[in-house]
């Protein structure tokens, strides 16, 4: 089954609710809002619907990011090497009790975490992210990892090792498909080809269809500037194939 949508609102939220019944949310990853502006999310959506919250960048990111520059209160610069990477500090762990929160307010049952490019398999980082998650055995929710800046045969075993779904993209080169992992599921990130405004054809379409459609829950998310209308032209699809 093709679970299919997009990273954010790209219209209004009544419209993609009327069109599509899964989103992953990006701003839980700058900063999560309140639980009350979550929950209220959560209640203007139809029955059914499912959320998808990106952990917080201050678990995966160190404030050399841009995108730290969306945080409402800047990180002092005397604690610049406390954030990120999965860092086993009170502030990456501060990062998830919020993005927990954001969870539970939304009542979602998957979690991503996005690494940055400048996150490699290095000893620390191996390290680092085996303690994270070792302290997270027994959360109610599916963990589901996009491992930027890995290689996938550096990144897939340690998703077996430690339980969690394995984030690709089917188009990246290198990339191979080796059916569901974690909890039984796959998940596909849609970043477009070679770039945010990349716009995927029918072909490329069909593909994920022909590759994807059956067996076991598919998630497919794009996040590229033609996110909705790709994602409603996979829908299309996967009812004609």
């Amino acid at each position: 089954m093709l679970k299919i949508g997009c990273c954010g609102y790209t219209v209004a939220k009544s419209k993609y609710h009327e069109k599509l019944r899964v989103i992953e949310l990006p701003q839980t990853f700058f900063e999560p809002p309140s639980p009350r502006i979550l929950g209220n999310w959560r209640m203007s959506a139809p029955e059914g619907f499912e959320f998808i919250v990106r952990a917080w960048q201050l678990i995966t990111h160190d404030p050399m990011s841009s995108t730290y520059n969306k945080l409402r209160n800047p990180v002092p610069d005397f604690k610049r090497l406390s954030y990120g990477h999965f860092r086993p500090t009170p502030e990456v762990r501060r990062a998830w009790d919020e993005t927990e929160k954001a969870a539970r307010a939304l009542g979602a049952g998957i979690i991503v975490f996005q690494s940055p490019p400048n996150n490699r398999p290095t000893d620390e980082n191996y390290a680092n992210i085996r303690s994270f998650f070792s302290g997270l055995t027994g959360k109610p929710y599916v963990f589901v990892w996009d491992a930027r800046g890995w290689k996938p045969e550096d990144a897939r075993p340690l998703c077996e090792e430690l339980g969690l779904v394995y984030a690709s993209d089917p188009f990246r080169p290198g990339e191979v498909d080796r059916g569901p992992s974690g909890e039984g599921i796959t998940y596909l990130r849609l970043p477009g080809r070679g770039g945010f405004k990349y716009n995927y054809s029918d072909e490329e379409l069909r593909e994920l269809v022909t590759r994807f459609g059956g067996g076991h829950d598919v998630y497919v998310i794009f996040d590229n500037s033609y996110m909705y209308d790709n994602a409603l032209r996979l829908g299309k699809l996967a009812e004609t194939t």
